[in-house]
């Protein structure tokens, strides 16, 4: 039998192993899970971000693309993950908040079953048309559309995602009747629209802009209240004469809920910290990206991007509410 020491030591033993477990976290490769698919703004930001995760905590941070139901199957898997820190999503507008609202009862999780940890980045939406579409302006594209009324789509990377909530926006504020094609990432979206079997589509800034800078597709307006740096000479959304039609898309870091905060903690610094870097930024700014600014220095913190996300949540549901707009 146990002598009462031994079996005290057994059992601080045992209650320490968690805490050793999480101070030396991370000692294996840990999952950032994009539910979107490659090529998306989604997995560009998450690469950028698991790159230098590596380098800096010498453990692999793999990219693990889980597409569907507009994030919500990705970001499903992640909540039912064990919450160890091993298994991270990559949150978006859409998964993060704008599905609350869209999918109600059919939403798979809720908000309180992730962690915020860290936002990344905050980026325009542009919409774009394909090269063979006879308008150069948003209001060329309205008129457009006015006149023929249901016979052009708009393309969007899922439903419930903020470019189809910007196609919505768009259809409501300029009273015109698209028809709204839901594709599983920004990837195939953008084949699409490059081959011309879509006339019109909403996307991320970083996913479509080489395709603008190299002419395969035609940039209308950006839906930010100021234009992006990274393409200077596109009118926003109220230059363009539909101040109504403002959508700022943002990605950022959740985990599993009951993963030990001082996990959390430690990934909200490098993410602050990562952030901050000057060729992080400049990487993130030549995609049309802007910094996190939740926090006084324009970094993030898990604290701030909380708050960040439940206002988001609110706002959104309002968009939705009014838009009338569906997940199918």
């Amino acid at each position: 039998m146990l002598t009462r020491r031994a079996a005290l030591a057994a059992s601080a033993g045992l209650l320490a192993a968690p805490a050793l477990a999480q101070g030396d976290w991370p000692s294996r490769p840990v999952r950032i899970v994009v539910p979107f698919t490659p090529a998306g703004t989604t997995d560009i930001v998450a690469r950028i971000l698991a790159q230098r995760l590596t380098e800096r905590l010498g453990q692999p941070f793999v990219v693990e693309n889980r597409p569907g139901a507009g994030g919500n199957v990705g970001s499903d898997a992640v909540v039912k993950s064990e919450p160890d820190g091993y298994t991270l999503l990559m949150c978006t507008i859409s998964s993060g908040a704008i599905n609350y609202s869209l999918y109600g009862a059919k939403m798979p999780y809720r908000p309180d079953d992730l962690i915020d940890v860290g936002l990344m980045t905050q980026v325009p939406n542009l919409i774009f048309v394909t090269n063979a579409l006879p308008v150069k302006t948003l209001r060329e594209l309205v008129e457009h559309a006015k006149k023929n009324p249901g016979r052009l789509n708009y393309g969007s990377s899922g439903a419930g995602t903020s470019l189809h909530m910007t196609g919505e926006l768009l259809k409501t504020v300029a009273g015109i009747d698209l028809l709204h094609v839901p594709f599983r990432g920004a990837g195939p979206m953008l084949q699409e629209a490059i081959a011309g079997r879509i006339e019109v589509g909403v996307d991320n800034l970083p996913s479509v802009i080489g395709h603008v800078r190299d002419g395969r597709l035609r940039p209308l307006a950006v839906t930010t209240a100021t234009r992006s740096p990274a393409l200077p000479e596109v009118p926003t959304t109220a230059e363009a004469g539909f101040p109504g039609v403002q959508a700022t898309a943002w990605f950022g870091i959740q985990a599993p809920l009951r993963t030990p905060q001082p996990i959390i903690d430690r990934l909200g610094a490098e993410i602050d910290a990562v952030m901050k870097e000057p060729e992080t930024r400049a990487r993130v700014a030549d995609l049309g990206g802007m910094p996190p600014g939740l926090t006084p220095d324009g970094g993030t913190s898990p604290a701030a991007f909380r708050a960040f996300v439940r206002q988001e949540i609110a706002k959104w549901a309002g968009v939705v509410k009014a838009s009338g707009a569906t997940a199918e």
